[in-house]
């Protein structure tokens, strides 16, 4: 444990996935539900929005990555939603395939997407613990 607080964790900036194509990186993620921040294309950087808060997941171009299946187990990142099992019929909709059906967890249930390039990303909800939710 660190003795001093000013060395202390505040919360996430953004959360960095490696691509390999940022146009098709970017569309993937539109499709997905994902509002783009911005986008530098001469930097082969895109920063997506995440609800209402500042950081969010940035798509950087890495040179070698190449499309492949993600591994398991792999990093995940998940995000709140209100309803997952109507985010997995509108990602269906949207030409964007779950990893599986969406599933149950604790606190509700989580449906899984992957990018091209093996990036996972869940989207979970809190109708089994709404007191757990956001509220907004």
């Amino acid at each position: 444990m660190l003795d001093d607080p000013s060395a202390g964790l505040l919360g996430f900036d953004n959360v960095l996935f490696p691509v390999g194509d940022l146009g098709e990186a970017v569309a993937f993620y539109e499709r997905a539900g994902f509002p783009v921040a911005f986008r530098i294309d001469e930097l082969g950087l895109a920063i997506l929005k995440i609800g209402k808060e500042t950081p969010g997941v940035l798509l950087r171009v890495e040179d070698g990555i190449v499309p492949r299946t993600p591994a398991w187990p792999a990093p995940r990142l998940w995000l709140e939603v209100r309803d997952a099992r109507a985010k997995g019929r509108a990602l269906t909709a949207a030409g964007v395939p779950p990893l599986t059906e969406p599933f149950s967890v604790a606190t509700g249930w989580t449906v899984e997407i992957a990018d091209p390039w093996g990036n996972v990303v869940g989207f979970t909800d809190y109708l089994k613990r709404p007191e757990l939710a956001r509220s907004s």
